[in-house]
């Protein structure tokens, strides 16, 4: 499957390396960012290097089947609409894009439109298929509590402090880069208005903590995750990085699990 990426920071280097590593079986064409230098980085890992585009239509205008959003929620409201207007599948990294309900409808009802497909990794937590699973029927109460130490905020604190406590939309509105969790949780659950969210900075942990508590009409489960942060970026989960490479694997695999 011929791939562009859109985003040569921590989580676009990871899948770069992934699929220069051959351990995803696509062939990057094009590389894009605002920082050109970062785009040629990469494209040096590769011995048949990728295309820097000079913007996203040079992607567009291609046989790119896949574009990759690896930059940030500015990038993904900006470019998705184009990339399905193009009629190319997409997988979206900022997930939290969605937390506005009319975007979504709107990229929902485009990709119908197109026939073509976004792809939501799970990101930094897990749980994700159970809940889907479970969200067929009543949900009664979906919760995510997030812990990370102060340094993943950009704070200095010595004692363990509650930062929020509300929904998805307003917890991704106030941490557009720590939160994008709670959307996609918000997505495969009860929905981005009834998921309940609660962040916690603790100067005590060293890794990235999500708790999980869902109950319904097919029971009950809670699931917690325990990240160690990224190589490349404190504010991102190792985990987070790693669900990118798998859901670009299970696109370009004959078999689905899941």
């Amino acid at each position: 499957m011929k791939v562009a990426l859109i985003g040569c920071g921590a989580i676009g280097e990871v899948i770069a390396e992934a699929i220069a590593n051959k351990k995803v079986k696509a062939k990057l064409e094009y590389l894009l960012d605002s920082n050109r230098e970062k785009a040629e980085k990469l494209s040096k890992l590769f011995e048949e290097k990728p295309k820097i585009a000079n913007s996203i239509e040079d992607i567009l205008s291609s046989e790119v089947e896949l574009v990759i959003e690896a930059a940030s929620i500015k990038a993904a409201r900006q470019f998705l609409p184009k990339i399905l207007e193009a009629k190319k599948n997409a997988m979206v990294m900022s997930v939290g894009v969605f937390a506005d309900e009319d975007f979504y409808e709107r990229m929902l009802t485009l990709g119908e439109e197109k026939n073509v497909k976004i792809f939501l990794p799970s990101g930094a937590i897990g749980a994700i298929d159970a809940l889907s699973s479970a969200s067929m029927e009543e949900l009664y109460e979906v919760t995510l509590t997030t812990i990370k130490n102060p340094k993943s905020f950009g704070l200095e604190l010595k004692e363990r402090k509650t930062l929020f406590r509300g929904n998805a939309i307003e917890a991704i509105e106030k941490f557009p880069q720590n939160i994008n969790v709670a959307v996609t949780l918000a997505l495969a659950g009860i929905g981005i208005k009834k998921t309940k969210v609660e962040i916690i900075a603790d100067p005590k942990v060293r890794r990235n903590m999500h708790r999980i508590k869902v109950r319904g009409s097919f029971g009950e489960f809670n699931f917690e995750v325990k990240n160690e942060v990224s190589p490349k970026n404190p504010k991102t989960s190792y985990l987070a990085a790693l669900s990118a490479i798998a859901t670009l694997k299970r696109i370009v695999s004959p078999i689905k699990i899941g």
